[in-house]
Protein backbone atom coordinates (compact mmCIF):
# COMPACT_ATOMS: atom_id res chain seq x y z
CA UNK A 1 0.00 0.00 0.00
CA UNK A 2 1.31 3.77 -0.52
CA UNK A 3 0.80 6.76 1.33
CA UNK A 4 0.07 10.04 -0.71
CA UNK A 5 3.86 11.20 0.56
CA UNK A 6 5.29 7.86 -0.96
CA UNK A 7 3.72 8.26 -4.58
CA UNK A 8 6.09 10.37 -6.33
CA UNK A 9 8.77 8.06 -5.79
CA UNK A 10 7.33 6.02 -8.73
CA UNK A 11 8.66 6.11 -11.77
CA UNK A 12 7.54 8.80 -14.27
CA UNK A 13 6.90 7.19 -17.61
CA UNK A 14 3.83 5.49 -18.07
CA UNK A 15 2.30 3.55 -20.36
CA UNK A 16 -1.30 2.99 -19.95
CA UNK A 17 -3.29 -0.93 -20.97
CA UNK A 18 -6.41 0.42 -22.89
CA UNK A 19 -6.79 2.81 -25.63
CA UNK A 20 -10.64 3.44 -25.32
CA UNK A 21 -12.90 6.08 -24.01
CA UNK A 22 -11.36 5.57 -19.78
CA UNK A 23 -8.03 4.81 -21.28
CA UNK A 24 -8.02 8.61 -22.54
CA UNK A 25 -9.00 9.93 -19.18
CA UNK A 26 -6.47 7.95 -17.82
CA UNK A 27 -3.76 8.93 -19.58
CA UNK A 28 -5.04 12.79 -19.22
CA UNK A 29 -4.73 12.01 -15.33
CA UNK A 30 -1.76 10.41 -15.91
CA UNK A 31 -0.30 13.77 -17.36
CA UNK A 32 -1.73 16.09 -14.61
CA UNK A 33 0.11 13.53 -11.57
CA UNK A 34 3.59 14.74 -13.65
CA UNK A 35 3.66 11.42 -15.84
CA UNK A 36 5.02 11.29 -19.40
CA UNK A 37 2.60 9.31 -20.85
CA UNK A 38 4.43 6.66 -23.62
CA UNK A 39 1.30 5.58 -24.87
CA UNK A 40 -1.43 2.48 -25.08
CA UNK A 41 -1.40 -1.22 -25.44
CA UNK A 42 -4.35 -2.53 -26.29
CA UNK A 43 -5.22 -5.70 -28.05
CA UNK A 44 -7.62 -4.66 -30.96
CA UNK A 45 -5.21 -5.48 -33.69
CA UNK A 46 -7.36 -2.20 -35.86
CA UNK A 47 -5.57 0.27 -33.36
CA UNK A 48 -2.17 -0.63 -33.64
CA UNK A 49 -0.10 2.10 -35.03
CA UNK A 50 -2.86 4.74 -34.80
CA UNK A 51 -2.53 7.67 -32.56
CA UNK A 52 -5.32 8.41 -28.97
CA UNK A 53 -5.16 11.72 -27.45
CA UNK A 54 -1.92 12.37 -30.37
CA UNK A 55 -0.19 9.26 -28.26
CA UNK A 56 0.54 6.39 -30.34
CA UNK A 57 -0.77 2.89 -29.65
CA UNK A 58 2.75 0.57 -29.57
CA UNK A 59 0.76 -2.70 -29.62
CA UNK A 60 -0.58 -5.55 -28.05
CA UNK A 61 -0.02 -6.66 -24.19
CA UNK A 62 2.66 -8.35 -25.36
CA UNK A 63 4.85 -5.31 -26.25
CA UNK A 64 5.16 -5.02 -22.14
CA UNK A 65 8.03 -6.43 -22.05
CA UNK A 66 9.74 -3.65 -24.24
CA UNK A 67 9.08 -0.65 -21.77
CA UNK A 68 10.96 -1.64 -19.05
CA UNK A 69 11.89 2.08 -17.81
CA UNK A 70 8.57 2.73 -17.85
CA UNK A 71 5.24 2.15 -15.00
CA UNK A 72 1.74 1.06 -15.91
CA UNK A 73 -1.64 1.40 -15.40
CA UNK A 74 -4.57 -0.96 -16.53
CA UNK A 75 -7.43 1.54 -17.41
CA UNK A 76 -10.37 -0.77 -18.10
CA UNK A 77 -13.23 0.04 -16.11
CA UNK A 78 -15.15 -3.99 -15.80
CA UNK A 79 -13.41 -5.06 -12.95
CA UNK A 80 -12.86 -8.70 -14.26
CA UNK A 81 -11.62 -8.21 -17.70
CA UNK A 82 -8.76 -5.72 -15.45
CA UNK A 83 -8.41 -8.21 -12.91
CA UNK A 84 -7.35 -10.89 -16.02
CA UNK A 85 -4.92 -7.90 -18.29
CA UNK A 86 -2.95 -7.83 -15.03
CA UNK A 87 -2.59 -11.16 -14.70
CA UNK A 88 -1.72 -11.23 -18.33
CA UNK A 89 0.62 -8.83 -17.82
CA UNK A 90 2.27 -10.22 -14.52
CA UNK A 91 2.58 -12.99 -16.67
CA UNK A 92 4.71 -11.22 -19.39
CA UNK A 93 6.38 -8.72 -16.53
CA UNK A 94 6.59 -10.81 -13.18
CA UNK A 95 8.44 -7.60 -11.50
CA UNK A 96 6.42 -5.00 -13.70
CA UNK A 97 5.85 -1.52 -12.14
CA UNK A 98 2.33 -0.24 -11.37
CA UNK A 99 1.50 3.00 -11.23
CA UNK A 100 -0.88 4.71 -8.93
CA UNK A 101 -2.93 7.56 -9.65
CA UNK A 102 -4.31 10.28 -8.23
CA UNK A 103 -5.69 13.51 -9.69
CA UNK A 104 -4.02 16.77 -8.11
CA UNK A 105 -7.56 18.18 -6.91
CA UNK A 106 -8.09 14.95 -5.25
CA UNK A 107 -9.15 15.70 -1.38
CA UNK A 108 -7.72 13.25 0.68
CA UNK A 109 -6.08 12.11 3.97
CA UNK A 110 -2.47 10.99 4.41
CA UNK A 111 -4.22 8.18 6.47
CA UNK A 112 -5.77 6.92 3.22
CA UNK A 113 -4.06 4.09 1.93
CA UNK A 114 -3.77 3.65 -1.87
CA UNK A 115 -3.35 -0.13 -3.65
CA UNK A 116 -0.44 -0.54 -6.66
CA UNK A 117 -2.43 0.16 -10.24
CA UNK A 118 -5.19 1.78 -8.46
CA UNK A 119 -6.64 5.04 -9.74
CA UNK A 120 -8.57 8.10 -8.07
CA UNK A 121 -9.61 10.25 -11.02
CA UNK A 122 -10.48 14.02 -10.04
CA UNK A 123 -12.87 15.91 -7.49
CA UNK A 124 -13.08 12.86 -5.48
CA UNK A 125 -13.01 12.82 -1.36
CA UNK A 126 -11.10 10.13 0.27
CA UNK A 127 -11.72 11.65 4.37
CA UNK A 128 -9.73 9.00 7.00
CA UNK A 129 -8.50 5.57 7.67
CA UNK A 130 -9.85 3.98 4.14
CA UNK A 131 -8.24 1.07 2.60
CA UNK A 132 -7.81 0.61 -1.08
CA UNK A 133 -6.65 -2.44 -2.17
CA UNK A 134 -4.63 -2.99 -6.18
CA UNK A 135 -6.42 -2.20 -9.46
CA UNK A 136 -9.30 -0.37 -8.04
CA UNK A 137 -11.26 3.02 -10.19
CA UNK A 138 -12.39 5.62 -7.94
CA UNK A 139 -14.20 7.65 -10.77
CA UNK A 140 -15.00 11.58 -11.14
CA UNK A 141 -16.81 13.38 -7.94
CA UNK A 142 -17.18 10.20 -5.67
CA UNK A 143 -17.08 10.27 -2.41
CA UNK A 144 -15.42 7.61 -0.09
CA UNK A 145 -16.18 7.78 4.09
CA UNK A 146 -13.99 6.82 6.84
CA UNK A 147 -13.27 3.60 7.83
CA UNK A 148 -13.70 2.22 4.21
CA UNK A 149 -12.45 -1.04 2.65
CA UNK A 150 -12.36 -1.24 -1.18
CA UNK A 151 -10.53 -4.64 -2.38
CA UNK A 152 -8.59 -5.54 -5.45
CA UNK A 153 -10.48 -4.36 -8.47
CA UNK A 154 -13.35 -2.62 -7.51
CA UNK A 155 -14.50 -0.28 -9.46
CA UNK A 156 -16.57 3.24 -8.48
CA UNK A 157 -18.65 4.99 -10.76
CA UNK A 158 -18.42 8.75 -10.94
CA UNK A 159 -20.99 11.11 -8.53
CA UNK A 160 -21.19 7.98 -6.27
CA UNK A 161 -21.76 8.34 -2.19
CA UNK A 162 -19.72 5.79 -0.07
CA UNK A 163 -20.30 5.98 3.30
CA UNK A 164 -18.34 5.37 6.47
CA UNK A 165 -17.64 1.80 7.11
CA UNK A 166 -18.96 0.33 3.91
CA UNK A 167 -16.52 -2.92 2.83
CA UNK A 168 -16.77 -3.74 -0.87
CA UNK A 169 -15.26 -6.89 -1.62
CA UNK A 170 -12.80 -8.01 -4.38
CA UNK A 171 -14.18 -7.33 -8.51
CA UNK A 172 -16.84 -4.93 -6.76
CA UNK A 173 -18.94 -2.73 -9.55
CA UNK A 174 -21.09 0.72 -8.11
CA UNK A 175 -23.01 2.21 -10.74
CA UNK A 176 -22.92 5.78 -11.73
CA UNK A 177 -24.68 7.98 -9.08
CA UNK A 178 -25.28 4.78 -6.82
CA UNK A 179 -25.17 5.47 -2.98
CA UNK A 180 -24.50 2.97 0.06
CA UNK A 181 -25.20 3.27 3.53
CA UNK A 182 -23.26 3.66 6.32
CA UNK A 183 -21.70 -0.07 7.67
CA UNK A 184 -23.01 -1.81 4.52
CA UNK A 185 -20.84 -4.78 3.01
CA UNK A 186 -20.92 -5.52 -0.83
CA UNK A 187 -19.67 -9.11 -1.40
CA UNK A 188 -17.23 -10.12 -4.14
CA UNK A 189 -18.13 -9.54 -7.63
CA UNK A 190 -21.67 -7.95 -6.69
CA UNK A 191 -22.81 -4.94 -8.71
CA UNK A 192 -24.53 -2.16 -7.62
CA UNK A 193 -26.54 -0.54 -10.69
CA UNK A 194 -26.74 3.22 -11.65
CA UNK A 195 -28.57 5.43 -9.41
CA UNK A 196 -29.01 2.80 -6.63
CA UNK A 197 -29.50 3.15 -3.15
CA UNK A 198 -27.88 0.11 -1.13
CA UNK A 199 -29.07 -0.07 2.87
CA UNK A 200 -28.68 -3.15 3.63
CA UNK A 201 -25.16 -5.60 2.90
CA UNK A 202 -25.67 -7.52 -1.28
CA UNK A 203 -24.31 -10.99 -1.63
CA UNK A 204 -21.97 -11.83 -3.75
CA UNK A 205 -22.35 -12.35 -7.44
CA UNK A 206 -25.57 -10.44 -7.12
CA UNK A 207 -26.93 -7.09 -9.46
CA UNK A 208 -29.26 -5.07 -6.94
CA UNK A 209 -30.60 -2.23 -8.79
CA UNK A 210 -33.40 0.67 -7.02
CA UNK A 211 -34.54 3.18 -4.25
CA UNK A 212 -34.06 1.25 -2.16
CA UNK A 213 -31.64 -1.34 -4.02
CA UNK A 214 -33.19 -4.10 -4.57
CA UNK A 215 -31.99 -8.17 -5.98
CA UNK A 216 -32.30 -8.07 -9.80
CA UNK A 217 -30.42 -11.29 -10.40
CA UNK A 218 -27.65 -13.08 -9.67
CA UNK A 219 -24.50 -13.55 -11.82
Amino acid sequence: MLKQQEQSALNKNIVVVGACGFGKEVAWLAKSCGYQVLGFLDDDEQLHGSQVLGLPVLGDLSCCTEYFAAAFVVAIGNPRVRQALVGKIEALRPHVKWATLTHPNVLIDDSVLLGKGTVVTAGCTLTTDINIGDHCIVNINSTVGHDCVLADFVTVAPLVAISGNVTLGQCVEIGTSASIRQGVTVEEGAVLGMGGVLTKSQPANTVFVGNPAKELVRA
